[in-house]
């Protein structure tokens, strides 16, 4: 496969059971090919998407010391600035070349969760940024359930099994800025070949090159979206949960070329996570004799710890 096939979500949404089952089909067999799709038809509207674009240049562009008083320590990076090259791929130990925020769940104040998740940090300097952040959180969480729902189906499973799950779950929106290069990366690329942790992934800004995807064969792809999608893959979570009949698809971004160096990349990708009590022991329907067990029976919460030790934002 050299593309990213692209999927309509209002198919899904249509109330015709023939569109609804060809968007399941669709997403499905992408996710058991490659594990990446571009999606059109979701929750964010063309001014939101501008805002929080905004928003984020504009916290990016403060001052380094005005962007650390919201690098809060002891909570591995969950909320609020990880300033630049702190993280760094499994496996490696150069940093990527980035700087990021995470805003996190957003809990009713009744919630039984509430103490659970750190509290989302607000940006004095910025009063439009918490808000828009918010809206768009709220988006991507809503269109991520419908995806969720989908491959529900697809799995042969109840198509609200994952709702329980992931409603008040431990999602994080990370707004990223890979800066301008200034000079030759010895080791270093602004991400390097990674897997994600978690469910499903929603990446906003995959409209030019950078972003790019290994397929089956070994070879790189380049994963570039249209202005209106949203690249979707699925995490390591969804794949071990489906015994790898969904595929977590490795990927990476890469430098530019030279002559454009002295450009920023922004890329807001949404990781969406379960509530850390889920089972991700292999669903019984995804192993037969042709495919055996692979993984060991986890929680959520334990296999989110263990990455985050292995991603180096927290220390053993």
């Amino acid at each position: 496969m050299q593309n990213i096939p692209s999927v309509d979500l209002r198919d899904f949404l249509s109330g015709d059971p023939e569109r609804k089952q060809k968007f399941v089909n669709e997403i499905g067999k992408a996710y058991e090919d490659i594990g990446f799709v571009a999606l059109k038809g979701h929750f964010l509207d063309d001014e939101l998407v501008g805002d929080l674009y905004a928003e984020v240049r504009n916290f990016f562009n403060l001052p380094v010391e005005t962007k650390e008083k919201y690098e809060i320590p002891g909570i591995g990076g969950q909320r609020g600035y990880v300033s630049f090259g702190k993280e760094h791929a499994k496996g490696r130990k150069a940093g990527d070349l980035k700087e990021f925020w995470h805003f996190g769940q957003y809990l009713d104040e009744s919630s039984k969760r509430q103490g659970e998740y750190p509290d989302n940090v607000e940006v004095n300097e910025l009063p439009k940024f918490n808000s828009v952040g918010k809206e768009a959180y709220q988006m991507l969480e809503k269109t991520g359930v419908y995806v969720l729902r989908a491959l529900a189906i697809y799995l042969g499973l109840d198509e609200f099994y994952f709702d329980k799950y992931v409603l008040e779950g431990n999602s994080i929106l990370r707004p990223i800025h890979y800066p301008p290069i200034t000079e030759e990366p010895k080791d270093a690329v602004r991400a390097a070949a990674h897997g994600d942790i978690n469910l499903i992934t929603l990446l906003m800004g995959a409209q030019g090159k950078g972003l790019q995807v290994q397929n089956h064969n070994g070879e790189w792809i380049d994963a570039i979206a249209e202005p209106d999608e949203l690249v979707i893959n699925v995490g390591d979570m969804l794949s071990r949960h489906t015994n790898n009949r969904l595929k977590s698809t490795i990927h990476q971004v890469v430098n530019p070329p030279k002559e454009l160096w002295g450009t920023s990349r922004y890329s807001i990708p949404f990781f969406m996570h379960p509530v850390s009590e889920m089972k991700l022991d292999c669903l019984e329907n995804c192993i037969d004799a042709n495919h055996p067990k692979l993984y060991d029976d986890i929680t959520a919460g334990d296999f989110l710890h263990e990455r985050l030790v292995d991603l180096g934002l927290i220390k053993k």
